[in-house]
Protein backbone atom coordinates (compact mmCIF):
# COMPACT_ATOMS: atom_id res chain seq x y z
CA UNK A 1 0.00 0.00 0.00
CA UNK A 2 2.82 2.30 1.08
CA UNK A 3 4.30 1.48 -2.37
CA UNK A 4 1.86 2.19 -4.19
CA UNK A 5 1.10 5.34 -2.79
CA UNK A 6 4.67 6.44 -3.18
CA UNK A 7 4.25 5.51 -6.97
CA UNK A 8 1.12 7.34 -7.33
CA UNK A 9 2.71 10.47 -5.44
CA UNK A 10 5.99 10.07 -7.74
CA UNK A 11 3.90 10.33 -10.78
CA UNK A 12 2.04 12.93 -9.78
CA UNK A 13 4.89 15.01 -8.86
CA UNK A 14 6.02 14.63 -12.15
CA UNK A 15 3.64 15.53 -14.17
CA UNK A 16 3.17 18.64 -11.60
CA UNK A 17 6.57 19.28 -12.92
CA UNK A 18 6.20 18.62 -16.22
CA UNK A 19 3.10 21.07 -16.27
CA UNK A 20 5.41 23.81 -14.88
CA UNK A 21 8.19 23.84 -17.50
CA UNK A 22 5.27 24.43 -19.74
CA UNK A 23 3.79 27.02 -18.40
CA UNK A 24 6.54 28.35 -17.00
CA UNK A 25 7.67 30.46 -20.03
CA UNK A 26 4.38 31.76 -20.85
CA UNK A 27 3.51 33.20 -17.16
CA UNK A 28 7.56 34.76 -17.30
CA UNK A 29 6.73 36.14 -20.63
CA UNK A 30 3.30 37.55 -19.73
CA UNK A 31 4.41 39.31 -16.87
CA UNK A 32 7.21 40.68 -18.91
CA UNK A 33 5.16 41.73 -21.82
CA UNK A 34 2.59 42.96 -19.07
CA UNK A 35 3.79 47.07 -20.00
CA UNK A 36 2.12 47.23 -23.27
CA UNK A 37 -0.82 46.80 -21.36
CA UNK A 38 -0.73 50.94 -20.86
CA UNK A 39 -1.83 50.84 -24.42
CA UNK A 40 -5.91 50.92 -24.74
CA UNK A 41 -6.02 49.60 -28.25
CA UNK A 42 -3.77 46.47 -26.86
CA UNK A 43 -5.96 46.14 -23.88
CA UNK A 44 -8.88 46.25 -25.93
CA UNK A 45 -7.21 43.53 -28.26
CA UNK A 46 -7.52 41.32 -24.88
CA UNK A 47 -10.61 42.15 -23.59
CA UNK A 48 -12.64 41.88 -27.11
CA UNK A 49 -10.94 38.10 -27.35
CA UNK A 50 -12.67 35.36 -25.52
CA UNK A 51 -13.57 35.39 -23.32
CA UNK A 52 -15.36 38.44 -24.27
CA UNK A 53 -15.14 41.24 -21.60
CA UNK A 54 -12.70 39.60 -19.79
CA UNK A 55 -8.78 41.37 -19.77
CA UNK A 56 -7.08 39.24 -17.86
CA UNK A 57 -7.85 35.60 -18.86
CA UNK A 58 -7.54 36.41 -22.58
CA UNK A 59 -3.96 38.37 -22.27
CA UNK A 60 -2.39 35.02 -19.92
CA UNK A 61 -3.97 32.89 -22.50
CA UNK A 62 -2.48 34.53 -25.45
CA UNK A 63 0.77 35.00 -23.41
CA UNK A 64 1.01 31.30 -22.78
CA UNK A 65 -0.37 30.45 -26.60
CA UNK A 66 2.85 32.47 -27.96
CA UNK A 67 5.17 30.63 -26.37
CA UNK A 68 4.10 27.63 -27.65
CA UNK A 69 6.04 27.46 -30.66
CA UNK A 70 9.42 28.30 -28.99
CA UNK A 71 8.37 24.89 -26.39
CA UNK A 72 7.60 23.11 -29.05
CA UNK A 73 11.28 23.90 -30.78
CA UNK A 74 12.85 23.02 -27.72
CA UNK A 75 11.27 19.92 -27.07
CA UNK A 76 11.58 18.79 -30.70
CA UNK A 77 15.07 19.78 -31.01
CA UNK A 78 15.56 17.56 -28.10
CA UNK A 79 13.93 14.74 -29.08
CA UNK A 80 14.80 14.94 -33.07
CA UNK A 81 17.96 16.92 -33.34
CA UNK A 82 21.62 14.23 -32.65
CA UNK A 83 23.42 15.92 -30.08
CA UNK A 84 26.59 15.95 -31.44
CA UNK A 85 28.50 19.05 -31.99
CA UNK A 86 26.86 22.22 -31.67
CA UNK A 87 23.55 20.99 -33.38
CA UNK A 88 21.42 21.42 -30.47
CA UNK A 89 22.89 25.16 -30.30
CA UNK A 90 22.38 25.88 -34.01
CA UNK A 91 18.62 24.23 -33.53
CA UNK A 92 17.74 26.64 -30.54
CA UNK A 93 18.86 30.02 -32.48
CA UNK A 94 16.52 28.77 -35.48
CA UNK A 95 13.90 27.82 -32.93
CA UNK A 96 14.11 31.75 -31.66
CA UNK A 97 14.55 32.92 -35.11
CA UNK A 98 11.01 31.26 -36.25
CA UNK A 99 9.20 32.21 -32.85
CA UNK A 100 10.77 35.58 -33.64
CA UNK A 101 9.28 35.96 -36.69
CA UNK A 102 5.74 34.55 -35.61
CA UNK A 103 5.34 37.00 -33.01
CA UNK A 104 6.38 39.72 -34.66
CA UNK A 105 4.92 39.70 -38.03
CA UNK A 106 2.46 36.82 -37.88
CA UNK A 107 0.82 37.73 -34.95
CA UNK A 108 0.15 41.28 -35.70
CA UNK A 109 -1.14 39.98 -39.10
CA UNK A 110 -3.77 37.58 -37.35
CA UNK A 111 -4.83 40.84 -35.25
CA UNK A 112 -5.19 43.27 -37.44
CA UNK A 113 -5.87 41.72 -40.88
CA UNK A 114 -7.96 38.15 -39.32
CA UNK A 115 -9.62 39.13 -36.21
CA UNK A 116 -12.07 41.86 -37.60
CA UNK A 117 -12.67 39.74 -40.33
CA UNK A 118 -13.77 37.01 -38.36
CA UNK A 119 -16.51 39.46 -36.48
CA UNK A 120 -13.75 40.86 -33.21
CA UNK A 121 -13.59 44.26 -34.66
CA UNK A 122 -11.26 45.49 -31.42
CA UNK A 123 -9.57 48.71 -32.36
CA UNK A 124 -10.92 51.95 -31.59
CA UNK A 125 -8.67 53.79 -33.58
CA UNK A 126 -9.49 52.03 -36.91
CA UNK A 127 -5.76 49.67 -37.39
CA UNK A 128 -4.02 52.52 -38.41
CA UNK A 129 -0.23 52.48 -38.57
CA UNK A 130 0.59 53.36 -34.83
CA UNK A 131 -1.86 49.59 -33.92
CA UNK A 132 0.56 47.94 -36.85
CA UNK A 133 3.74 50.03 -34.87
CA UNK A 134 2.21 49.22 -31.38
CA UNK A 135 2.03 44.90 -32.57
CA UNK A 136 4.75 44.70 -33.79
CA UNK A 137 6.69 46.43 -30.85
CA UNK A 138 4.90 43.80 -28.60
CA UNK A 139 5.64 41.20 -30.93
CA UNK A 140 9.45 42.00 -31.11
CA UNK A 141 9.26 42.55 -27.61
CA UNK A 142 7.85 39.28 -26.40
CA UNK A 143 10.06 37.26 -29.02
CA UNK A 144 13.03 38.84 -27.42
CA UNK A 145 11.77 37.85 -24.14
CA UNK A 146 11.37 34.17 -25.30
CA UNK A 147 14.28 34.17 -27.05
CA UNK A 148 17.05 34.92 -24.29
CA UNK A 149 16.75 31.67 -22.72
CA UNK A 150 16.90 29.79 -26.00
CA UNK A 151 19.89 32.04 -27.04
CA UNK A 152 21.20 31.36 -24.03
CA UNK A 153 21.13 27.60 -23.83
CA UNK A 154 22.05 27.46 -27.16
CA UNK A 155 25.75 29.09 -26.04
CA UNK A 156 25.84 26.45 -23.13
CA UNK A 157 24.90 23.75 -26.04
CA UNK A 158 27.92 25.61 -28.28
CA UNK A 159 30.93 25.30 -25.92
CA UNK A 160 32.75 22.61 -25.94
CA UNK A 161 31.88 19.64 -24.13
CA UNK A 162 28.20 20.87 -24.45
CA UNK A 163 26.15 19.95 -21.77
Amino acid sequence: MVLGLASVAGEVAGWLFTLALVVLPGVVAAVLWAPFLIASRFRALFVALPPAGRLAPSYVGVALGLSVPYLAGLLLTVGFVDSAGAAWSDALVETALAGGVLTAVAAPSVAVLALPRLGVDWDPTGYGLGTWALLVAAGIWYAIIAAVPLFALAVVFGLPGGY
